[in-house]
């Protein structure tokens, strides 16, 4: 299978913050078996495929989640195999539901709370990013929604009294 090439040999490549909502937000680490180290669920493009559906399609392999695509969080660059990779991120939150089985080349996933999750990434470059634009992963979409989970955290408090 041919991967799509940017000039001069750069692989390009996609994938996820990916984020599950509840009491404390969590962020998915998938640990690769080939290796054992833990990234963030990301996988090279397929030939004419658009870096948002491989990134989708690559955070569904990983994870075995389904999820809803967000808003583009930013790249990062890096050297791999001798030649410049480049990887687009988008955040992505879990939609729940019976997770899918993992492909094989991943070993486990792990959800964690942001610091506890830039700790367990085996990359630095991937540990600079996730510290950078985790917190900006975490925010609710929009506000109205923000503004929604409080009112019904205010009506669960009432009817407990």
């Amino acid at each position: 299978m041919k991967r799509r090439k940017a000039r001069q040999g750069t692989t390009l490549a996609a994938g996820g913050i990916v984020t599950r909502r509840g009491r404390r937000p969590l962020i998915a680490v998938v640990q690769r078996r080939k290796d054992k180290a833990w990234v963030l669920p990301k996988g090279k493009l397929k030939r004419h495929e658009k870096a948002l559906a491989a990134a989708r399609r690559e955070v569904v392999e990983e994870t075995g989640e389904n999820v809803r695509v967000r808003e583009f969080l930013g790249a990062t660059s890096y050297w791999a195999g001798g030649k410049p990779k480049v990887v687009q991120f988008w955040r992505m939150q879990s939609t729940g539901g019976e997770p899918r089985r993992l492909m094989r080349d991943i070993r486990a996933v792990a959800w964690l709370p942001l610091k506890k999750a830039v700790a367990r990434l085996s990359e630095p470059i991937e540990r600079v990013f996730l510290s950078e634009i985790g917190r900006q992963a975490l925010k609710p979409r929009h506000k109205a929604a923000a503004k929604k989970r409080a009112s019904r955290k205010k009506a669960r408090r009432r009817t407990r009294r």
